[in-house]
């Protein structure tokens, strides 16, 4: 039997095989996350029909050496490799929608298998648990029941499912700090007034209104440095619920704010059928200039009670809630892993990957370290398959299976001849 029939059919089946990945890759075209993969040959082991002859040196009167003579027997795929290169990101309107913008996995675990994924088309199920759209839970980092907070490290050993869940309630919290900025006019004369009402939250969430009066002192002696009333305005707070408090506000000869020279910075008041309120008040921003008194609150704490409308994740991973009280919090934080050979990993379908003997042992933490990729929201990775690169690699590997199948026609012929040598 001829040798070339057999090594024209493997080369028939590998043909075969690499127009398979390509159609595989072809099919996948516009499937998120998808990795598109190659296939490489390789000759099989050659026939030898004589060995190497050793040269006998180089006298005029000896043979020289001769190669050997072999005959192949066919080619093998050699591999079948996955081209691990990100693809181009595509805009999307779900805010629970994400992708990487560099390496890096999403890890995914079903209750069995822990297994890593590129596609993050999220969302959450009837628990309000993060999941893919196989009902597999997203794994990352969550608050610290007791803190309340993000652990300040991210163990890879402290990952959990990440629940978000729309319309959970945000408590209220009473105020316990103001913050004052802007100016207080120097030139203004000794008893100018201005009045800053602002509005406060008791435990409940209930508001209180508060008024804080700012009145110019007037120095006993303004050519003493040291008199307590020289550049110093008087506060005093009012309203209801038996508000009371008062207090100095001190500047130094830069109009910036002295506070060995202030006095006072705290309100306190009981309202009824809640906790006592006790404020404090931070004067360290306000300056005291030539320019009008244009003083006022800056940031205010404290809030009544909300619910969960809208989340968003950042470059980190962060997730953010927005509440409707107009608080935001942090929910958690999605977990990156990295492989140090990205190739070894096993694909299981359904663009999920799992590790294998040559994948490396994973390495789990937070986006954008260690070379990890950054996360992109409102996005989904597309597939890295390069249509025109595909469609070159058809045509070459069509003509490869003809030029096989035309062995196997030719061999034939021969082998016809053969068979018609009796007659």
């Amino acid at each position: 039997m001829m040798r070339s029939l057999f090594s024209a059919v493997s080369g028939l089946r590998t043909h075969q095989t690499r127009m398979d990945v390509i159609g595989n890759n072809v099919a996948n075209v516009n499937t998120p996350g998808f990795k598109s993969s190659r296939v490489t040959f390789q000759e099989v082991f050659s026939q030898t029909l004589r060995g190497a002859g050793s040269p006998s040196g180089e006298d005029i009167d000896v043979r020289g050496g001769t190669n050997p003579m072999q005959v192949g027997l066919g080619v093998t795929v050699g591999s079948i490799d996955i081209n691990h290169s990100s693809g181009n990101l595509q805009p999307t309107s779900r805010m629970s929608d994400v992708a990487i913008e560099g390496k890096g996995y999403f890890v995914v675990r079903d209750g069995v298998q822990q297994a890593y994924t590129r596609v993050g088309a999220f969302g959450t199920d009837g628990d309000g648990i993060l999941v893919d759209p196989e009902g597999r839970k997203v794994l990352g980092w969550v608050l610290d029941p007791a803190t309340g907070q993000l652990p300040p490290q991210r163990p890879d050993n402290q990952i959990q499912p990440i629940k978000i869940a729309l319309g959970s309630e945000m408590g209220a919290e009473a105020t316990s700090t103001v913050t004052w900025y802007r100016n207080l006019n120097s030139e203004a004369p000794p008893g100018t007034q201005q009045e800053v009402p602002f509005t406060v939250y008791d435990s409940q969430g209930g508001t209180h209104a508060v008024i804080i009066t700012f009145q110019k002192l007037t120095p006993t002696d303004p050519t003493d440095p040291t008199d307590p009333n020289l550049n110093a305005w008087g506060w005093t707070a009012s309203g209801p619920a038996g508000i009371a408090g008062s207090g100095t506000i001190k500047f130094d000869t830069e109009g910036k704010f002295d506070s060995a020279g202030s006095t006072g910075n705290s309100i306190s008041f009981s309202p009824a059928g809640v906790d006592p309120i006790s404020l404090t008040l931070d004067f360290s921003k306000v300056t005291q200039v030539a320019g009008p008194s244009t003083i006022d609150t800056d940031i205010i704490d404290g809030h009544p009670t909300g619910t969960l409308e809208s989340y968003t994740f950042d470059s980190k991973g962060l997730i953010s809630g927005f509440y409707s009280n107009g608080q935001t919090r942090i929910l958690g934080q999605l977990a990156i892993a990295s492989f140090p050979n990205p190739s070894g990993l096993q694909a299981l379908g359904k663009n999920l990957y799992v590790e294998s003997n040559n994948s490396g042992t994973v390495d789990i933490g937070e986006a954008g370290t260690a070379g990890r990729g950054t996360v992109a929201p409102s996005s989904l990775e597309m597939s890295n398959v390069d249509l025109s690169e595909e469609f070159t690699q058809m045509i070459i590997t069509q003509r490869g299976f003809q030029a096989n199948s035309r062995i196997i026609t030719v061999s034939d012929e021969l082998l016809a001849e053969l068979v018609n040598l009796k007659r």
